[in-house]
């Protein structure tokens, strides 16, 4: 090989050294350990859950209707396995959401 070939050898040599030394199986913000990740939206609603707002100020917060955020907060305590707008928000703690 010439020397573009070495470089191209150097190369390739470095660039398994970096994904040997990568982590494996990283879920990305705690999303990737729950079977049904949180949409984007879901995690919106979530964040404000931990906050004093009421639903309604959620809602308004949100540009939705409290119907609409009544049913995004059914969807997050379904997939996180909660009953509780506090439970909701430890759970997101615990899994690296908030």
């Amino acid at each position: 090989m010439g020397p573009a070939g070495d470089e191209y050898d150097v190369l390739r040599q470095h660039a398994h050294r970096l994904l040997d030394a990568a982590p494996v199986d990283v879920p990305p913000a705690g999303r990737g350990s729950l079977a049904d990740p949180l949409s984007e939206r879901e995690l919106d609603v979530l964040r404000l859950l931990n906050s004093e707002l009421t639903g309604p100020e959620i809602a308004r917060q949100l540009f939705v209707s409290l119907n609409t955020l009544r049913t995004h907060t059914k969807r997050i305590f379904t997939k996180l396995d909660v009953n509780t707008r506090s439970a909701a928000v430890r759970r997101g703690h615990e899994l690296g959401l908030l």
